[in-house]
């Protein structure tokens, strides 16, 4: 694997003598390592076709940060990677702060993280590197902003997350396209520096510790080449002719569930609910339960975005399920983050949602230290995103399933090359069932170049996504094929 070993002694041979120069001393690990040369941030808008309700929010545009990194190795060899994230407000900042105030705040922190991570000279595998960032310099940056502001004007972890992730991401990208390999070879050790023990501390080290283990001893040793897919009903989606409006884009994409259901051959379905409308969210489980159900759906979950504020909503709907409505009941195989994201003020026991069905974290679990706190709550799975840092996903990953908790793979409507790190986690995951992906729903247009390319990640077939096209190094994108003209780079360091 090395170009030179310890102390390798090079020859050199001249038509007169031969004489030698010792090289200095470069351990064989760090001639793997990185670090970041340059970083390039982009910001992509994109526009819905139809509104996405987010909790008490709607969704009806987002832009797409996309970071362009180039790291170097320890034989000086150069590569580029990219990362992508939509900057999802409603989802990551929920609050009664105006949408343009959080929006030019979080533009404003990507546009800071992009220069704190060209300063960040730290030389190791990404996520070693990735780790180390969000320990030191995040937190540095995110009080640096929130230092002056009033209350309501703090920027979230979850938001900063977001907004650090896609940087993180190309890290990941670039380290695999550096050295040749897919990203998902490099998690082992036979790429790392170290362990897991040095990110990673159990609930009970008497019981399981992380000292000699490594995410790919998590990770599927055989990950699937499609998956199973689901399909996002959300809160303003129309279920019955009766509730069109005659103002629905007629754009030859789908608006009717049932519509939706026959075209991509869906058999999973996300309901979003209000979390503070007890009659509304049961007969909105029925009325989608029942569409499903007989077009061939299997599976439904329930997602509450936050908005509940104690067990015995949840329970209660879950029980009137189970006595009218036992079909649709069975059909439920989790239930979303119905209470607060901010878990550490929010410290409920969650055990009696989790006994009815399993209870998976979301916006709650911002890395793995959230997700060790919800565990010792009651919660029994996590909802893992790429938008929270692929080095983060990975190390809840990690945790999350050294613990017995079961693993889900949520989207944040990934467009573009948001999409393709998405699935890849959910594959290399072994989720409890597939991958949410419902760009396609609500700004289809938006990747049509990558499309070109990876046809099956834009569209749904069979109620599945097909991975086969992902190939080569890095995260597979194949860049270099997809026709996209970027605008300028709001940054750019070099």
């Amino acid at each position: 694997m090395w170009a030179l070993a310890v102390g390798d002694i090079l020859c050199f041979m001249t038509a007169r003598s031969v004489f030698t120069v010792e090289l200095p001393t470069i351990a064989p690990r760090q001639l793997i390592d990185v670090r970041v040369r340059q970083v390039e941030l982009y910001l992509l808008p994109v526009t819905t076709r139809v509104p996405l309700k987010f909790g008490h929010e709607t969704l009806t545009s987002v832009t797409c940060a996309r970071v362009r990194v180039l790291v170097e190795d320890g034989h000086g060899r150069t590569a580029v990677g990219w990362g992508e994230t939509p900057l999802s407000v409603q989802w990551s900042w929920p609050g009664a702060l105006s949408y343009a105030d959080r929006y030019a705040a979080m533009v404003e922190f990507c546009q800071r993280l992009a220069k704190a991570w060209y300063e960040f000279k730290f030389w190791g595998h990404p996520l070693e590197i990735g780790e180390a960032f969000q320990r030191d310099a995040l937190p540095k940056l995110v009080d640096e902003v929130n230092r002056l502001q009033p209350a309501e004007r703090h920027l979230p972890l979850l938001a900063a997350l977001v907004c650090c992730s896609a940087c993180d991401i190309a890290l990941h990208d670039a380290y695999g396209n550096v050295h040749g390999v897919p990203a998902y070879r490099t998690y082992s050790a036979d790429w790392m520096n170290h362990d897991l023990a040095e990110f990673l501390v159990s609930a009970d080290e008497k019981e399981f510790g992380f000292r000699g283990r490594y995410p790919a001893d998590f990770l599927n040793v055989a990950p699937p080449q499609r998956l199973p897919v689901w399909h996002l009903v959300g809160g303003l989606d129309p279920l019955d002719p009766s509730e069109l409006t005659g103002n629905e884009p007629d754009d030859g994409y789908p608006v009717l569930l049932s519509d939706w259901i026959e075209r991509d051959g869906l058999y999973c379905l996300k309901v979003k609910l209000r979390g503070n409308d007890a009659d509304w969210d049961y007969d909105r489980l029925v009325r989608v339960g029942q569409i499903g159900l007989s077009q061939g759906v299997r599976f439904l979950s329930a997602d509450f975005n936050c908005t509940v504020r104690e067990p015995d909503y949840v329970n209660e709907i879950l029980d009137r399920l189970a006595r009218e409505e036992p079909a649709i009941f069975a059909a439920i195989l989790y239930v979303e983050q119905p209470f607060a994201y901010d878990l550490e003020a929010n410290q409920m026991d969650v055990r009696s949602v989790a006994a009815r069905k399993p209870l998976f974290m979301d916006e709650s679990a911002h890395n793995w230290q959230f997700v060790r706190l919800g565990q010792s709550l009651g919660w029994n799975g996590v909802a893992l995103k790429t938008c929270k840092t692929q080095t983060g996903a990975n190390l809840s990953l990690c945790w999350a399933r050294a613990h017995g908790m079961q693993l889900m793979v949520q989207d944040l409507t990934n467009p573009m090359l948001a999409q393709i790190p998405h699935v890849l986690l959910a594959a290399h995951a072994a989720t409890i069932m597939g991958v949410e992906s419902n760009a396609m729903q609500f700004y289809p247009e938006a990747s049509v170049a990558e499309a070109r390319v990876h046809p099956g990640l834009y569209s749904r077939r069979g109620g599945e996504l097909d991975l086969t096209t992902i190939q080569g190094p890095g995260f597979g994108y194949r860049v270099n094929e997809i026709e996209r003209l970027l605008p300028a780079p709001v940054v750019k360091c070099e």
